[in-house]
């Protein structure tokens, strides 16, 4: 915040001070452009991926197939996150909130697959306790 209020006290101060400002606001926003290209090529990528590999008609588009695909999306999630991260930290992304979206998107795909694998573990042992 200190670095900000210096920057406003500049700016009240001298016109090359507005000037910083406006030059640190274009280049958030030409950073802000960059990320959303990188991401919305990233989501074609992973769809073309995802849709293209196997006919929905398939025989071999069972549950496993989908548990797959789940899966793969999860970890598509977490990387997504991770490289995010990196880039903050790096300096070279400037939106924290995109961050933070991000990793909490990433705990919340991780928290259902979790719940998932739970759900499932429950059925498998319900069904190994029945008699035949």
């Amino acid at each position: 915040m200190s670095a900000i209020s210096g920057l406003v006290g500049a700016a009240t101060g001298n016109a090359g001070g507005i000037q910083q400002i406006m030059a640190m606001r274009q280049q958030i926003i030409q950073r802000s452009d960059l990320l959303q290209q990188i991401h919305a090529a990233q989501e074609s990528t992973q769809t073309g991926t995802a849709s293209g590999s196997i006919p929905l008609d398939s025989p071999a588009n069972g549950f496993a197939q989908s548990l797959h695909n789940a899966l793969d999306g999860v970890n598509g999630v977490q990387s997504r996150a991770e490289a995010l991260t990196d880039a903050y930290q790096k300096g070279e992304v400037t939106d924290v909130a995109k961050v933070m979206l991000a990793r909490q998107e990433a705990g919340v795909a991780f928290e259902a697959t979790l719940q998932v694998r739970n759900k499932l573990l429950s059925a498998y042992q319900d069904i190994m306790r029945l008699g035949v």
